[in-house]
This record gives structure tokens, C-alpha cells and sequence, in this order.
């Protein structure tokens, strides 16, 4: 398996030696998810962080009537998972669903507590990570509230080519939280501004 893009991952937040390196890839499982296939499922304990290797996901909440939610896309070099849920190890509020095959870096609750104990530097590059995702969340929050659709969409596109080209559009409209007439008719707006 690739860990490669794994490692260098973390070298850009931390360095570690030969040895940590070891013991951290100790700890990992590698995992290939076909697409479609539910990494996490609303209401079960989600029992793993997991970093994306290649492949995409969603992160989304179904409502009491059965309409999807969409959180979060995440590809290559980025962490999917119900956070909230692998912390607590309750109940996930959100499911996480390949959209295309994925393969993953996996770490379990008992698996990372473990690893903060052996090599202390990785608690610190976790602690960045969630820093990092809980920013993100707030500016997110913080857009729904004071930008036009047509804004949201624009920022989505600038700050995330890769998955606009990879994502259906019906995806990223329930992100968007509009529908995908809606989305459409932004669409049109734009290139006709251009």
C-alpha cells in the first residue's frame, strides 16, 4: 500500500524521526471503499479517522423525511470522518459515503490514543487538524449567513476545483443548500456575466 503521500502529509505539520515513523505506521489499516459504500452511518459509533489517499467523499446528515444534507467533500490528502462521533464514541449525526472509489489511511479510537502516547509530537499534528476542520466550520457557518448563493457557489468553485469537476451538481446544490433547478439558473447567471 501507499503511505508515501501519507508521510508527507504530516511532514508539512511535523517532523518525525525513523523510528516514529515506524511505530506510526504500525498503527494504520488500509482500506479500499467502493463507491457508494458508507464509511460511517448516522447512528452507529464511527470507530475511525480516516485519511483519503485517492478517492472522494461526502459527509452529509439525513433528515426525519429522507432529504440529504451535504456537510463536507473531501478528497485526496484531506481527513474524513464524524469527528464529534469518533471523540465521544456515541452515536454518529452524520454519514460518511464514498462517491467514488476511495482508498484509505484508517486510525481507531484505541489505535490513536495509543499513538499519542508512544510519539507525543502526534497529538500535536491531530490537535492542527481539528484546529484546521473547526476553522473551516466556522467560516462556513459564517458565509450561510451573509453570503448570496451565487457568492457561496463562487467561493465553493474558487476554493475547490478539484471537486466541483468530480462532484455531480445535485451534490453540490444540497451543500449549497438550494436546489439543483436553483444551482442551474446561479450556473447560467454566471456565464452570462462573463
Amino acid at each position: 500500500m501507499n503511505n508515501k503521500p501519507f508521510l508527507e502529509y504530516i511532514n508539512k505539520i511535523i517532523s518525525l524521526t525513523a523510528e516514529e515513523e515506524t511505530i506510526l505506521l504500525s498503527k494504520i489499516v488500509h482500506r479500499n471503499y467502493l463507491k457508494d459504500q458508507y464509511i460511517t452511518q448516522q447512528g452507529d459509533v464511527c470507530r475511525t479517522v480516516n485519511f483519503i489517499i485517492s478517492g472522494c467523499t461526502k459527509t452529509f446528515y439525513m433528515d426525519g423525511e429522507g432529504h440529504e444534507h451535504i456537510v463536507l467533500f473531501a478528497i485526496e490528502d484531506w481527513w474524513t470522518s464524524d469527528l464529534g462521533s469518533f471523540i465521544t464514541q456515541a452515536p454518529a449525526d452524520f454519514n460518511v459515503q464514498c462517491i467514488e472509489h476511495t482508498e484509505l489511511i484508517q486510525f481507531t479510537y484505541k489505535n490513536l490514543e495509543e499513538l499519542y502516547k508512544e510519539v507525543p509530537k502526534l497529538e500535536r499534528l491531530f490537535r492542527k487538524i481539528v484546529e484546521r476542520a473547526f476553522v473551516a466550520s466556522q467560516k462556513r457557518i459564517i458565509r450561510n449567513f451573509s453570503l448570496t448563493v451565487k457568492e457561496r457557489y463562487q467561493i465553493f468553485k474558487k476554493t475547490n476545483p478539484k471537486i466541483d469537476q468530480r462532484v455531480p451538481q445535485y451534490m453540490i446544490a444540497s451543500y449549497l443548500g438550494v436546489t439543483k433547478e436553483f444551482l442551474s439558473k446561479i450556473k447560467s447567471q454566471i456565464i452570462q456575466n462573463q
